[in-house]
């Protein structure tokens, strides 16, 4: 059964976190997100651009997102008869990167395709291994080292199964002693956000002493290659982020030896057809990967659930409980960590949560219709 989408509804909203995220980029104190509504018939699909509100991640933002939807993704679904929700990434593949940009249409489209079968989300995408999918928690870097300590144990005590911790040069090597010495058995890994070049190899091979899950995404965004040097110094297994934005470079990194696991973001390989590629490539080749976050609203938190229950998801991602980012969340029903630090897969149909329309048009700041 095909179907047409006939609107296309952009909407960008503020919210506020709850406590600062400090990555090597710099702090975040709101987060400032464009919201994909798409319409066919009358039933709507919902989607997230996962984007920041500055190009340092990759080259996109919340400004540059609305524009490329507008612009450029938008007039290429309007009016086209569409089979399934795969046919939709195709008919990107003249746009260059922006890859968050187009995700967050592509996202919404497989929601509408769930809602209009009357199906969970997970279904649809060939998910639901799990009925509940193991929960970690990322922390920003902290003021001092005994901040970290203290977050560290609340987040321990309400159940989570891993400790990520976000580092930079000088904030770094110490800050994960004092961790690991305090919290000899947990589950930590670090996140450097390409904070490093081969020069820091001797430093980041001090990490190997610490017992590490991993080392995420420690070299440039674009550089599989140094990841190779730099992974065969190491014991610790590197994770490969910001370089993955598509299956093939996955193959790439994995037939390399560049890395030995690997995250996975909806937006930054454009959605779920992508995302689901780099899964099954890794899946052949005994890699495992896990659910990375982006300070995603209930929304596009809800799609990461949906993706994490498919079967390789088989590490503690950064899927956690709305009430760690926000006083009050888009969803009439907060996400939720359960005691034993797992979020339970939703059933409903769709993305599987309500949104809170009345709180959502309190946030919006901009609004635009394309037909």
């Amino acid at each position: 059964m095909s179907f047409h989408i006939d609107e296309i509804r952009l909407r960008q909203v503020k919210m506020p976190l709850v406590h600062f995220f400090e990555t090597s980029f710099g702090r975040t104190y709101e987060r400032d997100m464009v919201l994909v509504e798409v319409v066919s018939d009358g039933l709507s699909g919902w989607g997230e651009v996962t984007a920041g509100e500055n190009p340092f991640y990759n080259e996109e933002w919340t400004e540059s997102a609305w524009m490329i939807i507008r612009d450029y993704v938008a007039p290429r679904v309007l009016g086209h008869s569409l089979e399934t929700a795969r046919d939709v990434a195709p008919r990107f593949k003249h746009i260059r990167g922006h890859k968050m940009a187009c995700g967050g249409l592509e996202v919404a489209v497989w929601d509408l395709e769930a809602r209009q079968k009357n199906i969970p989300l997970h279904q649809l995408i060939g998910g639901g291994a799990r009925k509940e999918i193991p929960s970690g928690v990322s922390l920003g870097i902290q003021d001092t080292v005994d901040d970290v300590l203290r977050v560290i144990e609340k987040e321990l005590a309400a159940g989570y199964q891993r400790i990520k911790m976000k580092i930079k040069p000088g904030r770094d090597v110490e800050d994960l002693r004092e961790v690991r010495k305090r919290f000899p058995h947990i589950k930590l890994m670090a996140d450097a956000n390409s904070a490093y070049t081969l020069k820091d190899a001797d430093r980041l091979q001090a990490l190997d002493e610490l017992y590490l899950m991993m080392i995420e995404q420690p070299l440039a965004h674009d550089e599989i290659i140094d990841h190779v040097e730099l992974q065969a110094k190491l014991q610790t297994p590197i994770c490969l982020d910001e370089c993955i934005r598509s299956a093939h470079h996955a193959e790439q990194a994995i037939r390399m030896n560049a890395c030995g696991i690997i995250n996975i973001k909806l937006g930054r390989v454009g959605g779920f057809a992508e995302a689901i590629k780099v899964h099954d490539v890794c899946q052949q080749h005994n890699i495992p990967v896990w659910c990375g976050g982006m300070l995603e609203s209930g929304i596009g938190r809800a799609h990461n659930i949906a993706l994490a229950s498919l079967p390789n998801f088989v590490l503690p991602g950064d899927v956690s409980a709305s009430n760690r980012y926000w006083k009050r969340e888009l969803l009439t029903q907060p996400i939720e960590a359960t005691p034993q630090g797992t979020i339970v897969v939703p059933e409903g149909v769709g993305f599987g949560f309500d949104i809170d329309h009345a709180f959502l048009d309190s946030i919006t700041v901009r609004q635009e219709t394309i037909r």
